[in-house]
Order: structure tokens, then sequence, then C-alpha cells
């Protein structure tokens, strides 16, 4: 089979181990200051910074290059006021009884409820949606590892949003079928994140967690 794409020379400068040491503990000294907020300020941010943060979320790697991810950008106010109305109503099923108990316990220590402000607080809303097909001439041509590649995605994408000065909340009401109605989106589109972005609000507050130590996260073979 031939292959369509040309390759090109690939060099990045040479960085010692010990530069190397270096960046790599100051990266993640200040990735270990991101934190999941939901208390935000209406404060505008500028649509360009957003569409680098979302260009920088695409670069992401992706099963055969599909990049299977689309990100749509909400600012208005109207749409804001009927994806948390739809929001907060599948929040308040899932509070009441949908979650099983053990579900809400652990959940209790954050304080999270089924009342979503922050959908119509933060100056943007960016709802993740996965691509499993495509239509090319009328067939449909199968996306791989859909949910790993937009999974990569998002995970850009939050680190840009930390990069900016700016936090995300990553809210994931379920189910989550409302947004494709509301936004309009085609058939072959599944929202799986919904991600309010913008300043944190003067008087935010975050839990106090502890992330897990090295020991519980990696293990090596040597």
């Amino acid at each position: 089979m031939a292959n369509n794409y040309p390759f090109i020379p690939y060099k990045r400068a040479y960085i010692t181990g010990e530069e190397m040491l270096s960046k790599s503990q100051a990266y993640y000294q200040w990735m270990d200051e991101r934190r999941t907020v939901r208390d935000f300020s209406s404060e505008p941010v500028p649509r360009e910074v957003i569409e680098n943060i979302i260009m920088t979320a695409s670069t992401a790697p992706s099963g055969a290059h599909k990049q299977p991810w689309t990100f749509c950008v909400i600012s208005s106010a109207e749409l804001k006021t009927q994806i948390r109305a739809a929001a907060e109503k599948e929040e308040r099923i899932s509070y009441g009884g949908r979650m099983s108990d053990e579900w809400l316990e652990d959940l209790a220590p954050i304080g999270t409820d089924w009342q979503k402000p922050f959908i119509e607080i933060a100056p943007w809303i960016i709802v993740v949606f996965k691509r499993s097909y495509e239509l090319v001439n009328g067939k449909k041509r199968k996306n791989y590892y859909v949910s790993e590649s937009v999974g990569l995605a998002a995970g850009f994408l939050l680190a840009a949003i930390h990069h900016a000065g700016l936090v995300a909340l990553t809210h994931t009401p379920s189910p989550m079928n409302f947004l494709c109605k509301i936004l309009n989106r085609p058939a072959n589109e599944k929202p799986i994140l919904l991600i309010p972005v913008g300043y944190p609000a003067e008087d935010a507050t975050v839990p106090d967690l502890a992330r897990k130590t090295k020991d519980k996260v990696m293990v090596f073979y040597e």
C-alpha cells in the first residue's frame, strides 16, 4: 500500500541529562499547581487565547492520524443558559438516585452537588466531542482508537489552559446527549467533556487534596 504522507527530517535540540532533569522537575512542579476549579470569574478572556489553546490540544497524537475530535466553544449567554438548565436536570436525577451510594460517598468530601452555576459564569465553555467515523463522499470512514485519541487531546487541552494562566473544570453530566441537540452536532459526534474555562473567582477555593505519591503511580522494571 502506497504511503500518502511524505516523510521529512525531524530534529530537536539536544538537552543534556542535567538540564533535562532540571526542566522535567520544573515542569512537574508547575503542573502540580494545576487544580480543578468550580468558582469562576466572569472576566472576559480573548477568543484568540482560546483558539491557541484548542490548536495546542489538536497537536495530540491520534490513531492513524485521524484527529477524531471537535471542540465546540461557547460564549453565547443564551446557549450557556440552555446548557446549564439541561445539565442540572440530568445532575439532579443523578444526585437524587442514579448515582450509587458509594459514588456519592466518594464525592462528599469534594462538596459537589447538582447545581452548576459555573456554566453560565465562566466566559467560555469548551465541549469536547469524539468522532467515531467520518463521512467521505457519502460513505462512512472509521476512526481508530477514538476514546484514547480524544483523551490525549483533552489532556493537552488542560495543560494549555493552565499554561495560559487560566483554570478549568472537567464536567461530565451523564447522559450528555442534550449537548448534541443544543449545539446541533452531526450523528458521528458524541460529547465526552464539558469544560468551563476562565479566571478563578477572587474568593475561589479548592479542596486541600493530596495527589498520589510516586510509589503509588509508577512501577519500574529495570
